[in-house]
């Protein structure tokens, strides 16, 4: 799996919401909502392109940026590999504490019950 900082992350998700985009946009779209200097905004587009996250082909002097993986993609490794590191490869103790805390919506759970009836229709079948 890739491996992306936090703040690497925000360039990625600005990427997943509309590509390709130019370094300026990717620049001025973060800048909206972040401190950033522009030299670390291309500083971090350097990396995530390194580490094969983003491609980019240019534009006369322009480099346009697209993401390499998917969002859902990324979301899935890293959130099996969270799983794995904080709660040895078991979701109910992750579910349990969001649970225990209260910090699961009516939707959540109505979400998580129709999902465990389909998992157990699945099984069924």
């Amino acid at each position: 799996m890739v491996e992306v900082s936090n703040a690497e992350l925000r360039v990625m998700q600005v990427l997943w919401q509309r590509s390709p985009q130019t370094a300026q946009e990717i620049v001025g779209q973060l800048q909206q909502d972040f401190d950033w200097h522009e030299k670390t905004i291309k500083t971090m587009l350097s990396r995530l392109t390194q580490k094969n996250a983003l491609t980019y082909t240019q534009q006369g002097r322009s480099y346009l940026y697209s993401p390499a993986i998917s969002e859902k993609a990324y979301q899935e490794k890293a959130s099996k590999s969270f799983v794995q590191r904080l709660f040895s490869g078991n979701v109910t103790p992750l579910v349990a504490h969001f649970a225990e805390k209260g910090e699961l919506s009516d939707k959540d759970i109505s979400e998580l019950k129709a999902l465990i009836e389909k998992l157990e229709d699945r099984q069924h079948d």
